[in-house]
């Protein structure tokens, strides 16, 4: 179970659809398969969330158009979480920065075929354009 915050740092499910643009069902998606931690619940039983699980949703929301499978998100995830730990040792701290390496390799080829799709579209859209003149 998550550590308690105070409840004016917690935000409930629609306030955190709000702010990160992704809808009720995706937010409870990810917490089900495990890329969010299980929230905090009201009184009431609503879901609360923290500021850290809105900067995961947004996270998970950047690498989604990337084409990251979940198991990938989630090991992302792991590996940051893992790298911002203080006292972690000088050998596994190398190996994870290795992967994230690897992470930030996946991510500038797949930043790669993006624009080779947009620079279609836009190939497209100007042939279309011309034929309307």
């Amino acid at each position: 179970m998550p550590e308690a915050r105070a409840a004016s740092d917690l935000l409930q499910i629609g306030d955190v659809a709000d702010r990160t643009g992704l809808s009720l069902r995706t937010i409870r998606h990810y917490e089900e398969v495990g890329l969010l931690p299980e929230p905090q619940r009201s009184p009431g039983g609503f879901r609360l969330y923290s500021p850290e699980a809105v900067e995961r949703l947004l996270l998970i929301k950047r690498m989604k158009p990337l084409d990251f499978t979940l198991e990938q998100m989630r090991d992302l995830i792991e590996i940051r979480d893992e790298l911002a730990r203080p006292r972690l040792p000088g050998g596994r701290r190398a190996e994870l920065t290795e992967r994230l390496r690897t992470y930030h390799a996946l991510v500038e080829h797949q930043l790669g075929r993006l624009r080779e799709r947009v620079e279609s579209a836009e190939a497209f859209a100007r042939q279309l354009g011309d034929e309307t003149v």
